[in-house]
């Protein structure tokens, strides 16, 4: 007789999903594996039995590892990119947009800080294809928030160009600074002081006539 554990462990394995389901499924098992031992040290076995599916069915969904950290890359990215450009288009006043997009970052990483640890600690960072996604990532975040400062400032493209780096650059680091103090402080406070550091600054430019 097959013991009870069992009988629902293969039940498990065995429950037919929705393709979208499954692919979802095996996206979370795989952000999971790929957090706790990095890409190099995950394996197509833990993932699926991490999933509670055959290997088969993980390959028939993605058929290799690469395949399936570039899937949940692009997948967080995406989620991401839409996050900073709604942010920065929730209001058109400035200082508003400032603090819209450094919350917008903090509440990313609080709510999901695998995700993040994924895009931006992962030990396939230096792969062209991953920096490439990266580069892609901060350069449609830049340029949206250099476009605000272009059309505010009297600034040339470039240099609006430079600010929307630095800006994006200051989200980046100090949350994942935030994030490793476990969040130490409050969300909201520690968004708002880097908020308030970047108006300071951003403010201070001549304002087109």
């Amino acid at each position: 007789m097959v013991p009870a554990k069992q009988e629902r462990s293969g039940a498990a394995r065995s429950a037919r999903l929705p393709r979208d389901e499954r692919r979802a499924q095996l996206l979370n098992a795989a952000l999971e594996v790929f957090v706790a031992n990095g890409f190099h040290g995950a394996a197509m076995d833990e993932i699926a039995e991490t999933a509670r599916v055959s290997k088969p069915v993980l390959y028939q969904h993605f058929p290799s590892k690469r395949e399936l950290y570039m899937a949940l890359l692009d997948s967080h990215l995406a989620t991401l990119t839409e996050l900073m450009l709604g942010a920065l288009n929730s209001t058109t006043d400035n200082k508003q947009r400032v603090q819209a997009v450094m919350r917008a970052y903090y509440q990313f990483i609080a709510a999901d800080d695998q995700a993040h640890r994924l895009v931006f600690e992962s030990d396939l960072i230096n792969d062209p294809d991953v920096s490439s996604r990266l580069e892609t990532f901060n350069r449609t975040f830049a340029d949206a928030v250099a476009k605000v400062i272009a059309e505010d400032t009297k600034l040339p493209p470039m240099e609006a160009q430079l600010l929307g780096r630095g800006l994006a650059g200051m989200a980046q680091v100090s949350a994942r600074y935030w994030l490793e103090t476990d969040g130490g402080l409050d969300l909201d406070v520690a968004s708002d002081l880097i908020y308030r550091l970047a108006w300071r600054g951003i403010s201070r430019f001549p304002k087109e006539s």
